[in-house]
C-alpha cells in the first residue's frame, strides 16, 4: 500500500496540475452565484474558501490573524502584515491540504463548503490597487524599441543606472477575462503635419511580471536595498496594452499617457516568494563595461539570489482559429532572467526619495522580451514596427490586433527536483472601438 506523502495533496487534481500544486498555493479573491467577494487559495481544480475554513475553526495564532485581514474581499491588510503572517499562512496550508494530513477527514466531510470547483467561481481583483508604477527593467525590449526610434542611440544613457519607470492609472487595472475596449485619441498619419483623431490603429500588448507591495513604508523613510524584499507581497502577471500610434505621437517629453491607461490586465493570483523560492537565481553578471549600480541599488544577498527563472509565454487566438478548431497560436516565450534590474531594486529607486508605497500598490517590470525574435514580448518588436507581418496558422496576418482577437499570458517555473508551478492564465479579447 502506497504511504501517503507530504508532497502530494489529497486534493487529487492538485498533483501534477500544470499551475496549482500544493507547492504553490497562491491567493485571490473570488466569488460564487453573485455573492461577496472573499478569499481563497488555488489548488488543483478548485479553491480552498479561506473565510469558510476560518469560520470552521482550522486556523489559529498568526494564521488566523493573516485570513481576518483579508475579510471584506482584498489583501491590502494581509499584505501589509508581512512576511511572517504570510509563511504562518502557507505552513498551515500545507498542514491542511497535504496527502498525509491528519485533518483531511474533517475537512472533506465539509466538502463543498471549503472546497468550491474554480470553474465555477468569478474570479475579483486581488487587493485595493492605490497605485500602480509600470517599469522598463527589460533590457532586450528598451534596446529594440530604441532601435526603432533611435537607430544611432537605442539606449538612453541613463537606462544602466536608473530603474526607468512611470507612473501610471490604477483605476483600469482589471483581472483577467476583462474585454480590452480598443481606445481612441490623437494621432499623427504618416506624411502629415497634423494630428487626427479615431480608434487607435495600431494596438499591441506587452508580456509583464506584476509585483504586488506587501509592508509599505513611512513618508519620507526610503526602503534599502537589503531590507527591500521584505517589501514585497507577491507576483502576477501583467498585460499593459499598448495603443501605439497614440503613443507615438503623445510621449514626448513626459511619456506614455492615454496610451496605456485605458485598461492594464492581470491574472487573479497572488503567487508568493515563498513559493518561488525554488526559482530564484543570481542577478545575470552585466556586461563587460556596464556601470555597477550605484550603492543604494547594490546588496550582495540581492545580486546571489534576487532574479526568478519564471518562463513566460504569450499566445494569440483570433476568431478564425476558433471558427477553424485551432488552438492558440504562440508569439513569445520569454523569462524573467532578461530583467536588467531586480525586483529588490525596484522597490528600493522608487522609495529613495521619500515616496510611500503602501500594501496593495502594483508594479510592471516593463516587457519582459528575450534576445531572440521568439522571445519578443510585444508585437511591436515582432513585426519591427508593423514592417514585417506576421503570418498565423489559420492564414491570417497580423501586424498589430484586431477586433476579435485575444491575447494570453502564461508563466511557468520548472526546477529538476522540484514541482512545476504556474501562475493561472491572464487573457483579454479586443473589442471594436465604441
Amino acid at each position: 500500500m502506497t504511504q501517503p506523502s507530504p508532497d502530494r495533496s489529497w486534493v487529487t487534481s492538485a498533483n501534477g496540475h500544470a499551475d496549482f500544486p500544493l507547492q504553490n498555493l497562491p491567493l485571490g479573491i473570488f466569488s460564487t452565484d453573485g455573492g461577496a467577494p472573499c478569499s481563497g487559495v488555488a489548488i488543483g481544480e478548485f479553491i480552498f474558501d479561506l473565510q469558510a475554513a476560518l469560520q470552521a475553526g482550522l486556523f489559529d495564532g498568526a494564521a488566523r490573524e493573516a485570513i481576518e485581514a483579508m475579510k471584506g474581499g482584498q489583501l491590502n491588510g494581509f499584505f501589509d502584515l508581512g512576511r511572517g503572517a504570510r509563511v504562518a499562512l502557507r505552513e498551515r496550508l500545507l498542514e491542511l491540504l497535504r496527502e498525509d494530513s491528519s485533518l483531511r477527514g474533517k475537512i472533506e466531510a465539509l466538502g463543498a463548503k471549503l472546497l468550491i470547483r474554480a470553474a465555477d467561481c468569478q474570479m475579483h481583483l486581488p487587493a485595493r490597487i492605490n497605485d500602480y508604477t509600470d517599469f522598463y527593467v527589460g533590457i532586450e525590449h528598451a534596446q529594440n524599441v530604441g532601435k526603432l526610434f533611435r537607430p544611432d542611440n537605442p539606449l538612453l544613457p541613463n537606462y544602466k543606472y536608473v530603474p526607468i519607470g512611470y507612473h501610471g492609472r490604477a483605476s483600469t487595472i482589471r483581472p483577467s477575462g476583462t474585454d480590452v475596449r480598443r481606445p481612441k485619441g490623437q494621432t499623427l498619419p504618416a506624411g502629415q503635419t497634423e494630428p487626427a483623431f479615431g480608434p487607435c490603429a495600431r494596438l499591441d500588448y506587452e508580456l509583464e511580471l506584476g509585483i504586488w507591495i506587501g509592508k509599505g513604508n513611512a513618508l519620507g523613510e526610503p526602503i534599502a536595498i537589503g531590507d527591500a524584499a521584505e517589501h514585497i507581497g507577491g507576483f502576477c502577471l501583467l498585460n499593459d496594452w499598448s495603443a501605439r500610434d497614440i503613443q507615438a505621437w503623445e510621449y514626448q517629453p513626459l511619456g506614455p499617457f492615454l496610451s496605456k491607461s485605458f485598461l492594464t490586465s492581470i491574472s487573479p493570483w497572488v503567487v508568493t516568494a515563498e513559493a518561488l523560492e525554488p526559482f530564484r537565481r543570481p542577478q545575470p553578471a552585466r556586461p563587460e563595461g556596464d556601470p555597477q549600480p550605484l550603492p543604494y541599488l547594490l546588496d550582495k544577498r540581492d545580486q546571489a539570489g534576487g532574479a526568478f527563472d519564471i518562463e513566460l509565454e504569450v499566445l494569440l487566438l483570433t476568431e478564425a482559429m476558433v471558427e477553424q478548431n485551432l488552438p492558440a497560436q504562440r508569439l513569445t516565450l520569454s523569462n524573467t532572467q532578461y530583467m536588467y534590474w531586480t525586483v529588490a531594486q525596484m522597490v528600493a529607486h522608487h522609495s529613495v526619495n521619500g515616496c510611500q508605497l503602501q500594501a496593495g500598490d502594483l508594479f510592471g517590470s516593463g516587457t519582459l522580451s528575450g534576445p531572440e525574435n521568439h522571445q519578443f514580448g510585444s508585437l511591436l518588436e515582432i513585426t519591427e514596427g508593423g514592417k514585417k507581418p506576421i503570418e498565423l496558422a489559420s492564414g491570417e496576418v497580423r501586424r498589430f490586433l484586431e477586433d476579435g482577437d485575444e491575447i494570453i499570458l502564461r508563466a511557468r517555473c520548472r526546477r529538476e527536483g522540484f514541482a512545476s508551478i504556474g501562475f493561472g492564465e491572464c487573457r483579454g479579447k479586443i473589442l471594436s472601438a465604441r
